[in-house]
């Protein structure tokens, strides 16, 4: 062959793997890589969303059922979980019992109302099958650990009961907390904890304390996790926290993550916490959104959730400022660790009555009744300075005020 030839064949070649590898970069800067090494995470946000009326309108129809006196008329902390049977678990943190009277109330307002003497327990479970709410759990499901102390559950898995086992039970983490002074009127943070469920019959059979922050002095830099539980892949599941700090007036919380092998959230030995390079101990924990270190990194609210779309992460919260008690905003980033952006297009889901003390909060995502689409709660309630009287006397003369409300969302590009 002549010497023109093979040294054209020589620049055609290197061109040609020159033009790859110019392809590769555009893509892999078009793509940013996740921490599986796939090409599929790339910036998302809210491109739009509608209110959704069926699951909304059903906790309405539940609520409403004056038939028993001893189930769920109205809470929040809203979280469920799919059992294997196809059976949906609905977790509550603070709910009200008892019957629901027909309008008009006491007032003569046209809304259904109850007995300022209603019991108000601090947790409880109601089951869902066939898309119908059927039945209240024995309420509380998780007692008080010690007077004054209280348990809230926050998020909800099933597991192998042990690694490698056939054998699955329903994992719920709870937070504890203990009656504290202003500005503690929702209690001090004061641990996070594993509960088990058996399956199919939901008996609790035991609770484990996973992490104590009784000796953090300040306890608005106390974390407790759960606030949302995140299955990555076969192997492990990531569970994200917060501290209190809006607790404390303080703008905005921090979010932090710990990871934890599957078949092992009830194992305080199992857990590691992101110190922002490795899986550590949880004094060595280290922020992984709210540090102030990235431009337009603002922070979460006290409860938050994240998702998966494709390779990408998306964290739902309450925005920053004067926008967190009426508006829902969003970060993304290719891994749980982060680096977390945002913050994206929020949006102001529909309240049920437009005055001074109504709120939403705590954005929770909920797979289990999506059937592929993303639906969101968020809860509803009666903010006062004190928690105490005036709100209790709103949420009864309008038992609508206290119930999720569900969105549906489509994300797009960020």
């Amino acid at each position: 062959m002549p010497d023109d030839t093979r040294a054209r064949q020589r620049a055609g070649t290197g061109l040609g793997l020159l033009l790859v590898l110019v392809l590769a970069a555009v893509l892999l800067t078009a793509f940013p890589r996740d921490d599986r090494g796939e090409a599929a995470c790339r910036a998302r946000t809210v491109a739009s969303w509608a209110a959704d009326a069926e699951v909304t309108d059903e906790f309405a129809r539940y609520g409403d059922d004056a038939s028993r006196a001893d189930d769920w008329t109205g809470g929040d902390g809203t979280h469920s979980v799919r059992l294997p049977d196809g059976r949906v678990l609905w977790l509550f943190s603070d709910t009200y019992l008892g019957q629901v009277h027909r309008p008009p109330n006491p007032a003569g307002e046209s809304y259904a109302w109850r007995d300022t003497t209603a019991p108000l327990v601090r947790n409880s479970a109601v089951v869902m099958e066939g898309g119908r709410l059927r039945r209240t759990l024995p309420a509380p499901l998780f007692a008080d650990p010690a007077p004054g102390q209280w348990r809230w559950p926050v998020a909800a898995r099933v597991e192998p009961r042990s690694p490698g086992s056939s054998e699955q039970v329903v994992r719920v983490v709870l937070w504890t907390r203990t009656t504290g002074t202003y500005p503690w009127i929702y209690g001090l943070p004061t641990a996070t904890e594993v509960a088990t469920l058996s399956l199919p019959g939901l008996r609790l059979e035991g609770i484990t304390r996973i992490l104590d922050q009784r000796q953090v002095p300040d306890p608005a830099r106390r974390v407790l996790f759960g606030t949302t539980a995140l299955t990555h892949d076969d192997d492990w599941t990531y569970v994200f926290g917060g501290d209190d700090a809006r607790a404390a007036a303080r703008p905005t919380s921090k979010a932090y993550v710990a990871r934890v092998p599957r078949g092992r959230l009830a194992d305080p030995a199992a857990w590691r916490y992101w110190d922002g390079e490795r899986w550590t101990i949880p004094s060595l924990m280290r922020p992984v959104l709210g540090d102030g270190g990235r431009g337009g990194d603002r922070g979460v609210g006290s409860a938050f959730t994240v998702v998966r779309d494709g390779g990408t992460y998306v964290l739902f919260t309450m925005a920053a400022g004067a926008e967190g008690l009426t508006t829902v905003t969003s970060y993304w980033a290719c891994s749980p660790t982060g680096p977390w952006h945002g913050p994206g297009r929020g949006f102001s889901p529909p309240l049920p009555e437009r005055r001074a003390g109504v709120a939403a909060y705590n954005p929770q995502a909920h797979p289990a009744v999506g059937g592929g689409r993303l639906v969101l709660s968020y809860d509803v309630n009666w903010l006062d300075a004190d928690g105490g009287a005036v709100a209790q006397a709103n949420l009864s003369r309008n038992v609508s005020l206290y119930r999720p409300r569900f969105v549906t969302l489509r994300l797009g590009p960020g």
